[in-house]
């Protein structure tokens, strides 16, 4: 069996909700990357098999399969096909896994994968009604973040609809994981998103791109999220946004700020690309051999189990 490789990857800044990126369409971040990801790993475009795209939401801009769409405005060539897949947050790594798949089952050479979503761009919607002339107050659904148009049957197999922050809570209570320890554990991984940052060590995989801000356009080229004034004393003054009277806050490390952006990656000859996106923008990667997750040594040579490009 053929081995898969990740060769390249990028992806754009993470955008905060109706932050910086909230004026660009998922599709254009998503073909921003696919463009930026086929230029550095040089691979011919027409030579890729398929692009697939993680996407959670699919309501709006991203919906009618944003992985074709995305390929089409990068300018890849209309021959290249693209797939959506959707595993709510792990969509993604899910589109990078098919790429990776794909290569060693031998069904092709070069993929490019990763994933894309906006959570500031996210539609309201409103159910169809049942019959003609409606009447009546219609309910009216924010596909931002959770479930919308649940089936009552749901409840009666036992299965939970909760959100993640509720989730979240009740993971916290069951394991004893106090609003202290919380607060600290997300100063900690404030502190060191922008140690990274200012160290330059993200300073590769982005790939800044321009946003509509008013009557300007600004170049985005750094994540929104981390924050340098971050401190225990101001997270202490936050209150929870799932339950009140629970525990669990905004700024925890496993609590992603809801956003925008997108990723990707583009494998050649037993290669997988790959590339995976935030809430709010995800970069494209090229499959390849890989000690570093962003950067990979050139492929091995070819051998009965594996291709070489």
């Amino acid at each position: 069996m053929a081995e898969a490789y990740l060769v390249e990857a990028v992806r754009t800044p993470m955008g905060a909700y109706r932050g910086a990126l909230s004026g660009v369409r998922p599709d254009d971040l998503a073909a921003h990357v696919v463009r930026a990801t086929v230029e550095r790993s040089g691979v011919d475009p027409t030579e890729i098999t398929d692009v697939y795209l993680g996407a959670a939401n699919q309501s709006g801009e991203d919906n009618r399969d944003v992985a074709r769409m995305a390929a089409l405005l990068a300018g890849l060539p209309d021959s290249v096909p693209g797939a959506t897949v959707n595993r709510l947050c792990a969509s993604g790594l899910e589109a990078i896994n098919c790429a990776a798949r794909a290569v060693k089952l031998g069904e092709g050479d070069f993929y490019l994968a990763g994933g894309v979503e906006s959570m500031s761009r996210a539609p309201w919607v409103v159910g169809k009604p049942e019959r003609g002339l409606p009447r009546g107050p219609q309910t009216m659904h924010d596909t931002t973040l959770g479930w919308r148009f649940v089936n009552p049957r749901m409840a009666e197999l036992g299965v939970s609809t909760e959100s993640m922050g509720e989730t979240g809570e009740n993971v916290a209570e069951r394991y004893g994981v106090s609003r202290e320890d919380q607060d600290a554990f997300a100063l900690r991984s404030h502190q060191r998103a922008v140690a990274a940052a200012e160290a330059g060590i993200f300073a590769e995989e982005i790939v800044p791109i321009e946003a509509p801000q008013g009557r300007e356009t600004v170049l985005v080229e750094a994540d929104e999220g981390p924050r340098p004034d971050a401190s225990l004393e101001k997270m202490a003054k936050l209150r929870p946004p799932a339950m009140p009277r629970r525990s669990t806050t905004a700024p925890p490390a496993c609590w992603s700020p809801p956003r925008r952006g997108s990723s990707g990656s583009a494998p050649s000859r037993s290669l997988a690309c790959s590339a995976a996106a935030s809430p709010a923008s995800t970069p494209p990667i090229w499959a390849s051999a890989p000690p570093s997750p962003c950067r990979a040594p050139s492929p091995p040579p070819a051998s009965s189990s594996s291709r070489s490009t």
